[in-house]
């Protein structure tokens, strides 16, 4: 169960609701079920991960919460209004950095609030309180080029947490990066997460960045996709880094894994 800031269990109050979500898609004439019969309930400042195997409708549903895929059938509200096209209330991280190469760090982070009319004073205080926050001040004056994967994708949080919105759905946003930079990246998302509590579905293949990040692990079947099982992740909040090395979060990578093989192998042979 996600915790407030002062330590204390959250109420428990549903900010997104799905039910029987399906969504088809044409492929050469023919119809595809890429997700079907699909329900979820998400509580305010909950960390929801999403793990499945390759082409079962993860990013799918992501992009249908985020309002750029139509709703092909059942119900995706967000307290209780049905999705109708993106909002502010929803920011999208996704895997590619996806920043402005000629707008400097700070620009890129200010460009939301621009569209919103903020007065350039405010976005700016906005944009530098973030840039402390993800260990960037210095760089507020350089261009993406001049920037490493983890940093680009530390701006491409920031960018969105500029606007404040409601709920962050992540789809795969460490996936480009190295094994080294990955592991430090998980560690800052947890240190905003811890400062925000935010609502946020993450999109991952990794069970073990699933297990360290969330609250809950939902596991996805493979195509069309349901939800097979959900599990609470009862780790200490906040977590380090430390906690991967104890049993139960080995328990729990485990338990997930026996839960996706058969669905990974399902997936596997209907490719062939």
């Amino acid at each position: 169960m996600p915790r407030d800031p002062a330590g204390d269990p959250a109420a428990d109050s549903p900010i997104i609701a799905v039910r029987g979500l399906s969504k088809i898609f044409s492929r050469d004439g023919q119809a595809v079920e890429a997700i079907k019969d699909f329900d979820l309930t998400v509580c305010e400042g909950e960390f929801v991960s999403i793990v499945g195997p390759s082409g079962c409708g993860k990013s799918t549903f992501l992009h249908m919460l985020g309002g750029f895929e139509r709703v092909d059938g059942g119900d995706m509200l967000i307290r209780g209004r049905p999705v109708t096209g993106p909002g502010p209330d929803r920011g999208v991280v996704f895997q590619e950095f996806a920043l402005y190469p000629w707008r400097t760090v700070l620009q890129n982070i200010t460009w939301p609030l621009e569209i919103q009319k903020v007065p350039k004073a405010e976005r700016t205080a906005i944009a530098e309180r973030l840039l402390a926050q993800i260990g960037l001040g210095r760089f507020r004056d350089h261009y993406p080029a001049e920037l490493s994967g983890g940093m680009k994708q530390r701006v491409a949080i920031a960018r969105v947490l500029a606007f404040d919105p409601e709920i962050l759905l992540m789809d795969e946003p460490f996936g480009a990066l190295d094994a080294q930079n990955r592991e430090l990246m998980q560690e800052d998302l947890q240190v905003l997460w811890n400062a925000t509590r935010k609502t946020v579905i993450f999109i991952t293949h990794d069970i073990d960045e699933a297990v360290y990040l969330a609250d809950r692990v939902v596991v996805f079947t493979a195509r069309p996709g349901r939800v097979k099982a959900e599990l609470t992740i009862e780790l200490e909040r906040p977590r380090g880094i430390e906690i991967k090395k104890t049993p139960e979060y080995a328990r729990y990578r485990n338990e997930i894994w026996d839960l996706l093989r058969d669905e990974v192998l399902r997936a596997r042979r209907e490719a062939e």
